[in-house]
């Protein structure tokens, strides 16, 4: 995973998910962030920007437009306007990638982060 954000020429890694522990060996935050480090690349957790509960729920039970739903009407709170201010002047300085959970990002949530970086931004955004 490393090598490739790299050859896509990504500095930081942030983090999208509310909850940023994983089974999946390497990617719990601290773990992945000083891995990320020794290669080079930053990392920020912006827990705002995660889907609340009954979205991930929603999310796991196939309900993607429920989920994005949900988001969206998270995404409109005060902490989660300032995340995403965040993450989008974050944009302006650095080649940033999204990390979540979901495989593919037309299920997942961080696919309307992208969306609204781009539309403040007018920048490109790349599925790696």
């Amino acid at each position: 995973m490393i090598a490739r954000l790299k050859a896509a020429g990504v500095e930081l890694v942030i983090d999208v998910r509310a909850v940023a522990s994983s089974r999946k060996a390497g990617f719990s935050k601290t773990l992945l962030g000083n891995s990320l480090k020794a290669e080079g690349v930053d990392y920020a957790h912006l827990r705002p920007l995660g889907t609340p509960k009954a979205g991930r729920d929603a999310a796991r039970a196939g309900r993607v437009d429920e989920m994005r739903d949900i988001f969206n009407a998270h995404l409109d709170e005060p902490d989660a306007q300032l995340a995403l201010a965040q993450a989008t002047e974050l944009a302006t300085t650095k080649r940033v990638a999204l990390l979540c959970y979901e495989d593919d990002p037309n299920c997942c949530h961080r696919q309307i982060v992208a969306d609204e970086i781009r539309r403040r931004l007018k920048c490109e955004v790349v599925d790696l």
